[in-house]
């Protein structure tokens, strides 16, 4: 039983520690103006990819090497550079549309780009063999979580710094995308 309790509490702290992307992240896009709805259907989103990827990188860590690792930081960090770009030459041009959004197929890129490390994570518990649902519905929980705390505070500081909040929110997410780049590690 202490083993089990142990292993659980193992899960949680990499699963905070794997989800400060999503709280980070999400601090970020949450100055891009978003309603409560949007944010509750993005951190869902980001949950959800919290679950299949480590659940593909569990299955896949079979079968491929630890370097893979460092080839899915390296394309989860030029994403989030696309979007943090995206987002500082969006608060710039006032009046346009915006090029990419937390919705449709811009939700699914920033899901996805806050969950490959995850699916790297998921590579190295496969090989070590973790209880697989303990995992998934772990990160998946932890990660909806810290997704919407982000987001909502995101919310509350872009009331706060009005106009500069989109280019601050951009600049964030490009940080974090500069930060997971392995060539700066």
């Amino acid at each position: 039983m202490s083993a089990m309790i142990g292993e659980i509490l193992t899960l949680v702290i990499m699963a905070l520690a794997l989800g400060m992307d999503a709280f980070s992240v999400g601090l970020g896009m949450g100055m891009y103006n978003l309603r409560r709805r949007q944010i509750f259907k993005i951190g869902l989103t980001i949950g959800l990819f919290h679950v299949w990827m480590p659940l593909v990188g569990i299955l896949a860590g079979k079968f491929l090497s630890a370097k893979f690792g460092t080839f899915a930081s390296l394309i989860g960090g030029l994403l989030l550079i696309i979007l943090g770009v995206q987002m500082i030459w969006g608060s710039f041009k006032k009046g346009d549309e915006k090029v990419m959004t937390p919705v449709g197929f811009g939700l699914i890129v920033f899901a996805l780009s806050v969950s490959l490390d995850s699916f790297s994570l998921g590579l190295t518990l496969g090989i070590y063999g973790a209880k697989t649902i303990m995992v998934i519905i772990c990160f998946g929980i932890v990660a909806t979580l810290q997704a919407w705390a982000g987001l909502l505070l995101g919310r509350k500081v872009q009331g706060w710094i009005g106009p500069y909040s989109e280019a601050l929110g951009g600049t964030i997410l490009l940080a974090f995308g500069v930060k997971l780049l392995p060539l700066f590690w």
